[in-house]
């Protein structure tokens, strides 16, 4: 079989961040890398969790008719974010937006209560906020040259 384009990426040179994984037609999927693959600690599966509920609600609030899907990546080190036409400026602001959202977020989870999630106490937000407060550093000055994934700054 042929290889997936998620697997033609060197996961050696892979840093955090957010990369533009595939583009099909009008859907963009953006890699948000929030762990340097194949270096644990990964991200916990309850805390990835909160992450997804909270950013899939606070995204499809803010562009509704633009947010294809977000979810977990297998290997525990991100996410995939697809969109539909959305420029690339508004998809990392929306990116960055969204990770302080989370990181500053009380209250009762989006959609975790037992009728509306079918794993609705596998939740941590203390630990989602603590992933998201250091992607929000990580984002900080991302804009995007830097959504290439062969994107390398040139120290000055």
């Amino acid at each position: 079989m042929k290889k997936i384009a998620s697997f033609e990426v060197d996961h050696t040179k892979l840093e955090k961040g957010m990369y533009i994984s595939r583009i099909d037609n009008d859907i963009i999927t953006y890699d948000i890398r929030m762990v340097k693959p194949n270096t644990p600690p990964y991200l916990e599966n309850a805390a990835l969790h909160t992450i997804e509920h909270l950013f899939a609600t606070f995204a499809r609030n803010k562009y509704e008719k633009n947010i294809v899907y977000f979810g977990p990546m297998g290997c525990l080190t991100g996410f995939y974010l697809l969109t539909r036409n959305l420029e690339h400026k508004k998809a990392i602001k929306l990116v960055k937006d969204t990770m302080k959202f989370i990181s500053e977020f009380e209250g009762e989870i989006p959609g975790a209560s037992e009728i509306e999630c079918g794993n609705y106490l596998l939740h941590d937000l203390n630990q989602a906020k603590i992933y998201t407060s250091f992607m929000c550093k990580v984002l900080e000055n991302w804009n995007e040259l830097k959504l290439d994934y062969n994107y390398k700054e040139v120290a000055k």
